[in-house]
């Protein structure tokens, strides 16, 4: 009966903590409403209104420092229901009081709320102002229609000022935020053409999804294409006035070699049109075509001046084609109004210039190359870095991952370990869609592209284009999302494959060859501290554990059996130490041999290892003894426990040449505190327990007791 007390207790409890300030502001209003009914001593309004000042620059204060954007409504109502009640108690101490000119404060007031409150706190507020007004007006003697004008009034202000003043704030983010796509295209498609970036893998509609450039990546280009435009810029600047020319323009090709357009420009004429113009035509066409500057003056130049908006008396144009290595990529054409043909000087200059415009991109383009180089071997130190921090399979595994999204933009993710034992792979983590249904499940090892990247330790699929109708991941029932690029990745140590790292994008050509590279050195890092990491659980395993039984090993049980006694004695709770042995096990060993001697060793830890609970610890303290630790057991709880381990290894039954093979063990027991405060008393005590059962005939159990304490003293 008690749960759904205290769920409603903490209902309420959260109800007061989220509206507690907004309280606080409505108690002020009241406070405010009784004022106005009533005559109150100075001393008192004087209080009132600065408690009011404090609670209303708290609250401002709190706003200010919008702690996260879920909090964004509450302190805005209390920001605005304080702002309310001040304009309110500023209205009333006024001269002129309700009526007076400073009444028109409170709509401002609403007017605010509407304009920067989230929705719900706006009309939270309208609403809060309107019941405040109409509680003073209603303590004044005003009548019911001012009041009702009062309310109405301040809807109206509130409605007009929402719809018009956030319609306006809307507006202007579009825009703000179409002028900053608008620029970042054009950055985008500058720095393609210059080949910063390596163009879209297809004109399609898919190319339109390709994943945006990293913040980083963004800063790089525009810095890139800004070097590029000053140089051009500077270099067709001084190429105009040393020529007298009207304009020097860059015209760049496209991709397909049929049009060019206005790249970089310096002129002194307004009308100019950025293109695309025909780059069979005209100065462009011959200019291309020869391969040198090509020069025409005298009449009818003008029709070879592709830029010009509106007609203009051109007498002489130029153009030199800008190639590289061999290719053409633009050309460079000058004009001028005069008919003075342009000399063979002035053609080696124009060369010139397209030469520099030529090795100012290219070396940009080194820069940008080297840069990105640079940012992507930081990542990649930072990687393996946390990496190399990890100390278990879990953590590598989650850090991979984690790590993986600083070079690629994917949606789902999953790593998979192979056992070579089995020949079985197994999801070990999924990220992304489908997660709960992939992760745990094992699969044996097939011609899927999992499989297959084991086996060939070399990602698949090829380019990292994925086609679920024909390609298969791991098998056709274990599906993973339906993605247009997948890449698996195999994680290599050594030439041999511990698993796979798959990643899966939404958008085509995530996987493409500018990412690939640096996704597979990741991985053979992952790899690397997979293995490590395995190495480490190992070697921790062998540490601690026994090599024949796998239990815990004398080591070990020291050191857990004395956290547990002092656990024990801080929270007094009881605990019992068992020892077994194996009874004449030396006998076993010179009849039957050392190896079934170490069947029966595992037999009987295999029989403590099924009684034991989850919070005992079990050792192979040497030879044939065991030792048991049991949390929460007395004296008579150990008895039990000791008695069921006797008699289930005394009905086990052994396999040997000679035929089956049965064994007994005689167990000791003691509890503390009665047999030992330390570890060393209390395991003193069981030893002791346990010679008396073997004194007493073996198989059998002995639970220690004062009485014999002293006779084995004696």
């Amino acid at each position: 009966m008690s749960d759904p007390w205290v769920a409603v207790s903490l209902r309420i409890q959260r109800a007061l903590a989220a509206g507690g300030r907004p309280a606080v502001a409505a108690g002020f209003g009241g406070g405010l409403i009784h004022w106005a009914a009533a005559r109150t001593p100075d001393a008192v309004v004087w209080a009132g209104l600065t408690l009011l000042a404090a609670s209303t620059g708290v609250a401002v204060w709190r706003r200010l420092r919008r702690l996260d954007s879920q909090a964004t409504t509450r302190l805005d109502l209390d920001l605005f229901w304080h702002l309310v009640v001040a304009a309110y108690a500023g209205v009333l101490a006024a001269p002129g009081g309700w009526g007076g000119p400073l009444h028109p404060v409170t709509y401002g007031v609403v007017m605010l709320a509407a304009a920067f409150c989230r929705p719900q706190a706006a009309i939270a507020t309208v609403a809060f102002a309107v019941a405040l007004d109409s509680g003073l007006g209603h303590v004044l003697g005003r009548s019911g229609v001012e009041i009702a004008s009062h309310a109405g009034l301040l809807g109206l202000f509130a409605t007009l000022n929402l719809l018009v003043f956030r319609a306006e704030i809307t507006r202007i983010r579009k825009l703000s935020r179409a002028r900053v796509e608008a620029e970042l295209q054009r950055v985008k498609e500058a720095a393609r053409s210059y080949r910063l970036i390596g163009a879209p893998q297809s004109a399609g509609p898919e190319s339109l999804r390709a994943p945006p450039p990293r913040v980083d990546e963004e800063r790089l280009l525009q810095s890139g294409v800004e070097e590029i435009h000053q140089a051009a810029e500077l270099a067709l600047e001084l190429l105009r006035q040393a020529l007298r020319l009207r304009t020097a323009a860059l015209l760049w090709l496209d991709a397909g070699g049929r049009k060019v357009h206005v790249q970089e420009l310096s002129t002194t004429e307004d009308a100019i049109a950025p293109g695309p113009f025909s780059a069979r035509d005209g100065i462009v066409a011959a200019a291309l075509a020869r391969g040198e500057p090509v020069s025409v003056f005298g009449r009818g130049v003008a029709s070879h001046v592709p830029y010009y908006s509106e007609a203009r008396a051109v007498g002489a144009v130029c153009g030199a084609p800008l190639l590289e290595h061999g290719r053409a990529r633009g050309v460079l054409v000058v004009d001028r109004e005069a008919a003075d043909p342009f000399t063979a000087g002035e053609e080696a200059l124009l060369a010139a210039t397209a030469r520099f415009f030529l090795r100012a991109i290219e070396n940009e383009r080194v820069f940008v190359q080297l840069e990105r180089a640079k940012s992507e071997q930081g990542k990649l130190y930072r990687a393996t870095d946390a990496l190399a921090s990890a100390t278990s399979e879990a953590e590598v595994v989650k850090v991979g991952v984690g790590q993986a999204r600083e070079f690629a933009s994917f949606d789902f993710a999953a790593v998979t370990l192979f056992d070579r034992a089995s020949s079985e792979h197994e999801i070990v983590a999924v990220s992304g869609e489908g997660s709960g249904e992939l992760v745990g499940q094992r699969f044996r090892h097939n011609q899927g592209l999992v499989g297959m990247a084991v086996a060939n330790r070399h990602p698949l699929p090829y380019r990292g284009d994925y086609d679920p109708a024909r390609q298969m991941v791991f098998t056709r029932r274990l599906v993973p999302p339906a993605v247009p690029s997948l890449l698996v990745l195999p994680l290599v140590v050594r030439e041999r494959a511990l698993g796979t790292l798959v990643l899966g994008s939404e958008r085509k050509g995530t996987f493409g060859e500018a990412v690939r590279p640096i996704l597979e050195v990741l991985a053979s890092h992952v790899a690397v501290s997979l293995a490590n990491a395995r190495m480490m659980a190992r070697l921790e395993e062998l540490a601690t554990t026994d090599g024949l039984t796998g239990l815990y090993n004398k080591r070990t049980l020291l050191e857990l059996g004395d956290q547990k006694l002092k656990a024990a004695a801080r929270f007094s709770r009881p605990l019992s130490v068992l020892v077994c042995d194996i009874d004449h096990f030396k006998k076993v060993n010179d009849e039957h041999g050392h190896d079934v001697g170490d069947l029966v060793i595992k037999g009987l830890g295999q029989v403590l290892q099924r009684v034991k609970r989850d919070t005992d610890i079990v050792a192979r303290f040497g030879g044939e003894e065991f030792v048991v630790v049991c949390e929460q057991t007395d004296a008579r709880g150990a008895e039990l426990l000791a008695e069921r381990i006797r008699t289930e290894l005394e009905s086990t039954r052994f396999h040997t040449d000679q035929g089956t093979l049965s064994v007994t063990c005689s167990v000791g027991a003691a509890a503390f505190p009665a047999a030992g405060r330390d570890w060393e008393t209390l395991f003193k005590a069981t030893d002791t327990a346990l010679y008396a059962s073997k004194r007493g005939g073996r198989n059998r159990v002995t639970l220690w007791t004062p009485k014999l304490a002293s006779t084995a003293a004696a």
